[in-house]
């Protein structure tokens, strides 16, 4: 890969996996905040450029650095990815991770004073927030956006949808990942960088452990839709305008999405 001033580190990460892997090390924002310059990135947190760009290459070098493409894989296959892989890791994980830190929170409070201050209501905040936004994609989001792509491909007008354009939820969506993305900074704030006290016990590891992977699933998971599948569901949906689909005023069983 050229170095290249201008290009921003959503663009590397939408293109490979392995550059995502590097930029979780590296501590870079790629999902929420990535649509900047890798240069101004890395001058911004005291990285040398000409460094980061060659890891970047090395990684993508590197034996089974080459996953499936997102890019061009069908917005269905993305879509389903999405759903089986990073929904359903939240709900599997969401409620250990609960019970977790109910149990850390009240029995260090106890025996040491505060400890973790903030962390439950921010949590349990993240957890609300992102439950009530997968059920919106899974039941309104993701299958506006297959049947665009199904009614695409078939060279068939675009389905009437009731949020007048994909645009509209998308937005909410990324406004909602800009959310997300805040709680996780406030989780590694107040852990301290999931930082592991001496005293700390096996269920104390797990909750730190177990923040820090929620949230490495969780970067990737928004990198995946913001970066890859709304932009191209946005296009696609921009390139087939003049086949004659319909648009709807939003309706009342569509504003929870909206």
């Amino acid at each position: 890969m050229q170095l290249n001033e201008s290009v921003t580190v959503a663009d590397i990460a939408a293109g490979s996996l392995a550059a995502v892997r590097v930029f979780e090390r590296l501590g870079i924002d790629y999902c929420c905040g990535g649509k900047r310059p890798l240069a101004d990135v890395c001058r911004q947190k005291g990285l040398d450029v000409e460094a980061v760009q060659f890891e970047l290459d090395s990684a993508a070098k590197a034996p089974g650095a080459s996953p499936r493409d997102w890019n061009t894989a069908p917005l269905r296959d993305l879509a389903a990815h999405i759903v089986a892989t990073h929904h359903e890791y939240l709900r599997r994980e969401f409620q250990p991770l609960s019970e977790r830190l109910a149990k850390v929170y009240r029995v260090y409070n106890e025996r040491y004073g505060e400890t973790l201050t903030g962390l439950p209501e921010t949590f349990d905040g993240l957890r609300s927030e992102l439950e009530t936004h997968m059920s919106k994609e899974e039941r309104i989001l993701f299958p506006a956006i297959v049947a665009a792509e199904s009614a695409a491909a078939a060279g068939a007008p675009l389905p009437p949808s009731p949020f007048g354009t994909v645009a509209n939820p998308i937005r909410m969506m990324e406004a909602e990942h800009e959310s997300a993305g805040q709680a996780l900074a406030a989780i590694r704030a107040i852990t301290r960088d999931f930082e592991l006290p001496e005293y700390a016990c096996v269920t104390y590891r797990a909750l730190m452990n177990g923040l820090r992977e929620l949230e490495q699933d969780l970067h990737l998971h928004i990198h995946l839709e913001n970066n890859i599948l709304f932009p191209r569901a946005i296009k696609l949906e921009r390139g087939n305008s003049g086949v004659g689909s319909s648009r709807l005023p939003v309706t009342r069983a569509s504003r929870g999405c909206v």
